[in-house]
């Protein structure tokens, strides 16, 4: 629930803040507060630079990659239905490469909740889905797709364990310089201070960049990464009824149906 208000920050922040200006100035804050949460509760910090590595390559591929791709597609006009389905194959891309990863073995009960969950996904966003966009609005969605399933399985092999506040520094940390580098290279960081924006970047910090990224953690620490995944295909239906409720968008008896069946796809492909 608290992932899928992620489109708040984004339908309020996108029009006052350029992509990745936008995203460099939420990791800094998350860098900044989260320092000072380590510092006051004494946190331990990764021992040694192996482990600052793996955390933050870990980090850069489920946040800077993740979180780029999207944002950058969506400023690019591909739609938010759309951009749900692309990454909604997260799960079912997981569940083939934890097997040769980690080791995982999916059994046929999940493959059919998989399959399920993506088809109810589908339904979710069907109609939702529009026209008018190109590859390069779409190319970033497919690379948010690899960011997110290679960064799950990368956390859950090299480093399944750390602490959640000094971690979330050693994460965003790399996040943030390769962000910083390409809004040099492709931005004029462009910021409009107004309200919307405050509150959205206010959000995006404290709920997902500190609470659902740390809740993600613990769960990739405490559970196999295919069980992890399976809970994205909640999401978009959860986005879908936030959006219903906050903004009045349309919400179809298909999509209740497509919710119905990415919750039992779910349930059928955690262990």
């Amino acid at each position: 629930m608290l992932w899928s208000t992620g489109f708040i920050g984004a339908r309020l922040g996108l029009p006052h803040a350029e992509p990745l200006t936008f995203l460099l100035l939420r990791y800094a804050a998350v860098i900044s507060f989260m320092t000072l949460v380590s510092m006051i509760s004494r946190a331990p910090w990764p021992a040694a630079a192996r482990d600052w590595f793996h955390i933050g390559v870990a980090g850069l591929l489920v946040h800077g990659v993740y979180l780029g791709g999207v944002f950058i597609a969506i400023s690019k006009g591909l739609p938010a239905g759309v951009a749900s389905l692309v990454v909604g194959v997260q799960p079912l891309l997981t569940a083939v490469a934890a097997g040769w990863l980690l080791g995982e073995k999916v059994i046929r009960r999940q493959w059919i909740g998989l399959l399920l969950g993506f088809l109810g996904v589908g339904l979710v966003v069907f109609g939702k889905v529009g026209a008018g966009f190109g590859v390069q609005a779409l190319l970033p969605a497919i690379v948010a797709l690899l960011g997110i399933t290679a960064g799950t399985l990368y956390q859950k092999r090299y480093c399944p364990s750390f602490d959640w506040r000094t971690g979330s520094v050693a994460q965003f940390l790399p996040t943030a310089l390769a962000t910083w580098l390409l809004a040099f290279l492709t931005e004029s960081f462009r910021i409009e201070w107004v309200g919307e924006f405050y509150f959205a970047l206010g959000w995006l910090v404290l709920v997902l960049s500190i609470g659902a990224i740390s809740l993600l953690n613990w769960l990739i620490r405490h559970s196999d990464a295919v069980n992890v995944a399976s809970l994205f295909y909640l999401v978009p239906p959860c986005t879908a009824l936030f959006a219903w409720v906050l903004f009045r968008d349309s919400f179809s008896g298909i999509a209740l149906f497509g919710m119905a069946l990415a919750v039992w796809g779910v349930y059928l492909a955690r262990k």
